[in-house]
């Protein structure tokens, strides 16, 4: 595991790519802290996503450019504190709203990282034991009231897999993934089980194996990321 752990991986940023091919047309999204973060940037030129956010806004444009302080608004920021652009056709209200159109199944699609994922699709990324802190946030109620997309590294700094058969970090849903991106791989969840569906390229099924923690049921038509 050593030396696969070591093997080139794809950036954050082909990730984010790769997550924002599956946002439906019209449809509305909550977006995470890290990795999800970068999805704004990379949706397919002529699709209309609304992003949703808990802090209280409704259909903002991607991150502000870095470094572009025209448009640096501290009150237009993301769940990662980074700047948003401002469009037209933006919503303002407070939390209690935002929350309320989370539970009452209003969000579509959510796209959150995360510290494991396990093979029937459980959700455990809002803390970490070995620190002894987290903040479950927002993710709860996403978890439940939005159909969730995981993106993630596949395996933690110490090389071990964050895609396990069973969670041993506290939960934050359970059987609510149903997506998961990694930066070496696409990988389906049904509830019962994981398919491999798309590999980082100049890597192999066998080897994505070797650095998750589940088994994985590999595609008939398993190939490489499609952008």
């Amino acid at each position: 595991m050593t030396s696969l752990a070591d093997k080139e991986r794809l950036p954050r940023e082909i990730v984010a790519m790769r997550v924002a091919k599956e946002l439906p047309d019209g449809s509305y999204v909550n977006l995470g802290i890290g990795i999800p973060t970068l999805v704004s940037s990379f949706v397919p030129e002529g699709r209309a996503v609304f992003y949703h956010s808990e802090s209280g806004i409704l259909n903002c444009g991607p991150v502000v450019d870095l470094g572009d302080e025209e448009q640096e608004d501290i009150d237009l920021i993301n769940a990662g504190g980074q700047y948003l652009q401002s469009i037209g056709g933006m919503s303002f209200f407070d939390s209690a709203e935002a929350f309320a159109m989370i539970r009452g199944g209003h969000v579509d699609v959510t796209v959150l990282g995360s510290h494991q994922v396990s093979a029937k699709g459980d959700l455990a990324n809002w803390m970490l034991p070995q620190r002894g802190v987290g903040n479950v946030g927002g993710a709860m109620d996403l978890a439940t009231g939005a159909r969730v997309i995981v993106a993630m590294e596949h395996i933690d700094r110490n090389g071990q897999p964050k895609i396990v058969e069973e969670c041993t970090f506290p939960l934050t849903g359970k059987g609510c993934v149903y997506l998961i991106v990694t930066d070496l791989a696409v990988i389906e969840c049904d509830g019962q089980g994981l398919t491999l569906k798309e590999i980082a390229p100049g890597w192999t099924p066998e080897e994505v194996q070797q650095l998750t923690g589940a088994k994985l049921t590999i595609s008939p038509d398993v190939g490489e990321f499609e952008l």
